[in-house]
Parts: C-alpha cells; structure tokens; sequence
C-alpha cells in the first residue's frame, strides 16, 4: 500500500511538473506574441537587407534632430536676446553666421565619415579607430547625452507650443510629455523602417509649413520695402 501511495504520488508530481511547465510555456508564447506585436517579430541576419532606408524615409529618421531644432532654436535665442531690447539685433546676425558654419561642418564631418566607413560607423568607432579608446568613449557619452536632451527638449518644446494654442491642456503638459515620450520610444523600438515610416509625413508636413512661413515673410518684407 505504501508502495502504491509512492508511485501515486510521483506520478501525481510529474503530471504537476508538467502541467506548471505547460503552462508556463503557453504564458511565454502569449507574452512573445504581444512583444512582436507591439515590437515586431525578431528579424533573421538574412533579413536584415529589407530595414535598408532610402532618401525619403531617411531623412525624418537621420535628419529630424537638425529640422527639430529650427522649429524651437529661433525662439530659444530670441527668449535670451529679449532682455537686451533693441541691442540684440546686434547678435542676430553673428549668431545665424555660427550655426550656419556649425552646421556646414557637421555636412562635411558626415560626408567624410560616409566615405570611409560605407558599411557604417557611429561616434565612438570613428572617434576610436582614428583617435583612441577614450575619445571615443567621450565621444559616446557625449552622444548619449545628446540623444537624452535632443527628446527632452523637442518634446517640452513641442508641448509648450500645443498649451499655446490650447492652453485648456495646461494642468495636463507632464501626461502629454509622457505619452508623447512612450510613443516615440515604442516607434522607434519597431525597427529603422518602421520609425522611417513613422515620421515621414509629420517631418515633410514642418518641412513645408516652414517654407511657406519664409516665402510669405520675405513677400511681405518686398511688400513693405524692407520695413517691419
């Protein structure tokens, strides 16, 4: 009898392992299903040729820290120079003229970095195969950095704009912050495509709405004859 109680039990155990095992696949599978849903599904090495970008979805993805930055720069400066009343003007000019060249070095700095490393090469490979372990780990961190404030900056800015014209929303600009933080994480997280595809008509749409803010401020700069 003790020996039938035994075999019982181990039997009882095993089907026990079994079923929690089971289970605990199924609960995997479920979750796996969720996280490709919302991520999109692990890609194959040999998949790797179909994430390949071109000018049109490239552009919202690569260039979108340089556009974001026209959008909320102007004013930045602006908010600085104000204090100084009309001496500002002063600056106006010298300023424009640095980040213009700032930003001509950058084009140069990325044609150079293309060139040599065709298969691709970020910051900190360039700057270690070229100048040494710590700079390029500088190099890194620094990017960090950037990529840390260019969201926190783009997204406060681009929320004080939105309370600006719907100041209701005022009690809500942290809940917007997030939101609009989670969406950009979970986008970007799908893949280079997806993000590429993501961001294409909202960067072309400021990409058009700003030429059309120069071109009618230079009409009506004629129309004035130069005076504001």
């Amino acid at each position: 009898m003790q020996v039938l109680s035994s075999v019982i039990y181990q039997a009882l155990a095993e089907n026990f392992e079994n079923l929690c095992c089971f289970e605990c696949a199924n609960g995997y599978l479920s979750a796996m299903k969720i996280m490709d849903w919302v991520l999109g599904r692990y890609l194959a090495d040999e998949e790797s040729e179909s994430q390949k970008i071109g000018v049109a979805a490239g552009i919202p993805m690569l260039g979108l820290d340089a556009l974001s930055s026209s959008a909320y720069g102007t004013e930045a400066a602006m908010t600085v120079l104000l204090p100084l009343g009309l001496i500002s003007l002063n600056y106006l000019m010298p300023i424009t003229l640095i980040i213009v060249a700032l930003l001509f070095v950058v084009f140069i700095s990325y044609r150079q970095t293309i060139e040599a490393y065709p298969t691709g090469g970020g910051s900190y490979t360039v700057a270690k195969e070229n100048l040494g372990r710590m700079p390029g780990l500088l190099a890194a961190a620094a990017l960090l950095l950037d990529y840390v404030l260019t969201v926190a900056v783009g997204i406060a800015a681009g929320v004080g704009a939105m309370i600006s014209a719907l100041p209701f929303l005022h009690a809500h600009i942290l809940s917007l912050c997030l939101v609009i933080l989670f969406f950009i994480t979970l986008v970007n997280l799908r893949g280079i495509k997806e993000s590429g595809a993501a961001f294409m008509l909202p960067t072309y749409l400021f990409i058009t709405s700003l030429i059309g803010v120069l071109l009618y401020g230079v009409f009506k700069t004629f129309e004035a004859s130069g005076h504001p």
